[in-house]
């Protein structure tokens, strides 16, 4: 049997369910998740094997219009991360929120205009549309805002659709052997994903409470098998917000802790050892030569 394999980005406007719909098909949290737009801050790569076809999804940044708000460094860095996972793949999934389309779908409608590999357009969150009937008229509207390579209507939450989405992607993968092993589910590291993790319960637990201007870098990440010991450092812009995150006695730092801890427990398969601590650094997010050094890097 011929062997394909073949990249696909996941793109769409921030808060639409890129990263769900990744970690559906992949059966495994790869992506974290939060209701806060820009969850996801960097390109990460999802692979699914199955028998001869290789898929190797990469989940981006949601892809915003810049605004004064919204122009620190690391915007631009979101912004760039999500275009440059356009270059080179074989297929596009565009994501949209059901019956609603913005200007932001329409930013991203036009980055995608310079793209040359088919684009599949995934309605997100079906489930949620209360009156059925609604979505085959907007479906038809859709249509002719370009030639969609298809259109369907999914849940990536409850999986609707998610199946025959796999299908249509794998008519677009060339002939290829295989980049990666069979059995490896994503390019990014254990230490990635810990900070990751971390990142995600403080933006569950804090919702608006905490700015984007909070990052996690892992200081210490030592496996000795059965126990793994992470440190992990949380970086703040302001005294105010380290105070919000450390909560009344100590609190909400634990409560993060906590969560974070079972969940890298789940992920990585042994008991793990967390140790978390807050620290100011001002003006990091919007500082070109920290973020690399906090591994904000398209390299």
């Amino acid at each position: 049997m011929t062997q394909t394999c073949g990249f696909v980005a996941i793109v769409g406007r921030p808060n639409v369910g890129k990263s769900t719909l990744m970690n559906r098909i992949l059966g495994q949290k790869i992506s974290i998740t939060s209701r806060r737009p820009q969850t996801t801050r960097h390109q990460v790569m999802g692979i699914k094997t199955e028998g001869d076809a290789q898929f190797i999804y990469v989940d981006t940044p949601g892809m915003h219009i810049q605004s004064k708000d919204r122009n620190k460094a690391i915007n631009r860095f979101m912004n760039q991360a999500a275009t440059h996972a356009l270059r080179d793949v074989d297929c596009v999934v565009f994501l949209v929120d059901r019956t609603r389309w913005t200007k932001e779908d329409d930013n991203v409608l036009d980055k995608l205009s310079h793209v040359e590999a088919p684009v599949i357009l995934a309605v997100n969150k079906v489930d949620w549309v209360e009156n059925k009937q609604e979505l085959l008229p907007w479906l038809e509207q859709l249509q002719a805002k370009r030639t969609f390579a298809a259109i369907l209507p999914i849940s990536a939450k409850h999986g609707t659709n998610v199946p025959e989405l796999e299908t249509e992607v794998g008519k677009y993968l060339p002939e290829s052997i295989h980049y990666f092993p069979d059995d490896q589910v994503t390019d990014r590291s254990q230490r990635f994903l810990a900070a990751e993790l971390v990142r995600e319960k403080v933006m569950r637990q804090l919702g608006d409470e905490l700015p984007y201007q909070m990052t996690v870098e892992i200081e210490e990440f030592r496996d000795e098998g059965r126990i793994i010991h992470i440190s992990a450092l949380m970086l703040v812009e302001r005294p105010g917000q380290k105070k919000i995150l450390i909560g009344e006695n100590g609190e909400r730092i634990k409560k993060v802790g906590r969560e974070a801890r079972l969940d890298m427990e789940k992920a990585f398969g042994a008991k793990v050892m967390l140790n978390l601590w807050v620290k100011v650094k001002r003006g990091w997010s919007d500082d070109d030569r920290a973020l690399k050094s906090l591994g904000y890097d398209l390299e």
